[in-house]
């Protein structure tokens, strides 16, 4: 009897404290899910202009650099997430001035990379696309398109890590604001840029890109303002100008907690590219079907790397405060919300898969392609959903090779040599392809989930790389 009450106590306390949690946590979420719909609706605002007035081959165009374009950005993601760790131990601890030295560290580094990564890739943007296998009718709209989006990269670099660093320190609200205004922009200036209104140059297909450029610039210079009347903790004003500079020992660790993420975006970048190699030998109706489907199925993952950011923001939160009771809760309240709101979403995509695919398409053979790709794909994100949390919580800790190692194998060993043997040698053909997603999200869940519970759950949590 006494034990029984024991058992009840320690559930009563649990569920209390999983509670307490739950609105933090959802508070975080909201804003930064907001943030993600917001980025979403101009891309989605993009590819209609394109896809219903300039038409298919112009989205086809774009999409065959979408792969590449994700390339890049991993460096920045990887940087981010880096950082984000940090920052999050940094700001439980209260260490201030460790606090500005990691982000003067990661603002530095990150525009260096930045440069670099836009002076090479302009110069080998063609021969990039070739090896991709652009079909040539695309392909010189797609290597013009790609030229313009590399040297916007610098700036997107700084205004994403910027971002990931502000929520780092539990601002979800701030970044979002700045989406709304980058969303705003990018609306407005799409259509002058791309049919020539108000005294704007007629630029096309280009349009897309110089729009999102311009309205990236001007976001990140009103942000760097905001930061600074507001005094904001990791605002960088002449004060805080000594920041600026890369310290070697927060870069090591950065390095330490960023290149392996970077590793794995790269790897899942290179493995988008292998995929579309395998689809762009479909012909164009096919390249624009993935364009959109990627599109979509981008809408799916993004809340649930949403609630996975969240996660790992806590959880780094709780270990820089020593808080490591918290941890456990932290993920059970991640995977409630994975399995509510992505059941939810995705239900709802499965529902209206057609209705939302004329939105971009209006020949029927790409939209037939489009739609049963979906279909085969879209339940498999609850899995990687799962995925992310378990993983957002290891690296929040500090590991991250075997999670990054774990990951590779699932993307190179399953996704990858399925997607290719089912297109090549059955008569599934495309459908092929899209298989190999499921595969490597269950694949990658097991081997992350046995790793998480055999290995990870059996250390010392107070190891920490700080």
């Amino acid at each position: 009897m006494i034990q029984t009450e024991k058992v009840s106590t320690v559930d009563v306390n649990t569920s209390k404290q999983k509670l307490t949690l739950l609105r933090p946590m959802v508070i975080f979420l909201i804003p930064l899910l907001f943030s993600n719909i917001l980025q979403s609706i101009g891309q989605v605002f993009s590819m209609i202009v394109v896809g219903h007035w300039l038409g298919e081959s112009a989205l086809a165009a774009i999409s065959a650099f979408f792969p590449l374009f994700f390339l890049l950005i991993s460096f920045a993601i990887g940087i981010g997430s880096g950082s984000s760790i940090l920052i999050g131990q940094a700001y439980g601890a209260k260490m201030t001035e460790r606090l500005k030295s990691i982000v003067g560290t990661t603002l530095t580094f990150t525009f260096i990379l930045g440069l670099v990564l836009a002076i090479i890739g302009s110069f080998f943007t063609e021969d990039i696309l070739k090896g991709m296998g652009t079909p040539g009718d695309i392909l010189e709209v797609s290597v013009k398109y790609a030229r313009i989006l590399f040297w916007s990269i610098p700036i997107m670099f700084l205004y994403t890590v910027y971002t990931t660093l502000m929520r780092g320190t539990g601002d979800s609200k701030t970044p979002f604001y700045f989406l709304v205004l980058s969303t705003i922009l990018n609306v407005v200036l799409l259509p002058p840029f791309v049919f020539g209104w108000l005294g704007i140059p007629k630029f096309g297909i280009y349009g897309a890109a110089y729009a999102s450029l311009v309205s990236t610039v001007i976001t990140f210079l009103a942000l760097l303002v905001y930061l600074q009347k507001k005094q904001h903790l990791i605002q960088i004003d002449f004060k805080s100008s000594r920041y600026l500079r890369i310290d070697s020992g927060i870069l090591k660790l950065l390095c330490k907690l960023g290149i392996p993420t970077s590793i794995n975006m790269i790897f899942l970048s290179l493995s988008e590219i292998a995929v579309i190699t395998f689809v762009n030998k479909y012909g164009s109706d096919a390249t624009a079907s993935y364009g959109v489907v990627n599109q979509l199925l981008s809408y799916v993952q993004m809340p649930l790397l949403c609630i996975s950011i969240t996660v790992s923001i806590f959880a780094a939160q709780s270990i820089g405060a020593k808080q490591y009771d918290r941890l456990s809760q932290v993920v059970k309240v991640g995977l409630i919300l994975n399995y509510i709101l992505g059941g939810v979403i995705i239900l709802l995509m499965y529902l209206f898969t057609k209705p939302i695919l004329q939105l971009f398409l209006t020949s029927q053979t790409t939209l037939s392609i489009a739609n049963s790709l979906l279909m085969i794909t879209l339940w498999s994100y609850l899995i990687l959903g799962h995925t992310f949390i378990i993983t957002s919580t290891m690296r929040s800790s500090g590991t991250v090779l075997w999670p990054t190692i774990i990951s590779i194998i699932s993307i190179w060993l399953i996704e990858v040599p399925v997607a290719y043997l089912l297109s090549h040698f059955t008569n599934l053909g495309m459908k092929g392809i899209w298989i190999g997603y499921p595969a490597a999200f269950i694949v990658g869940l097991g081997l992350q989930y046995l790793y998480y519970r055999l290995s990870w759950k059996k250390k010392s949590i107070t190891r920490l790389v700080t």
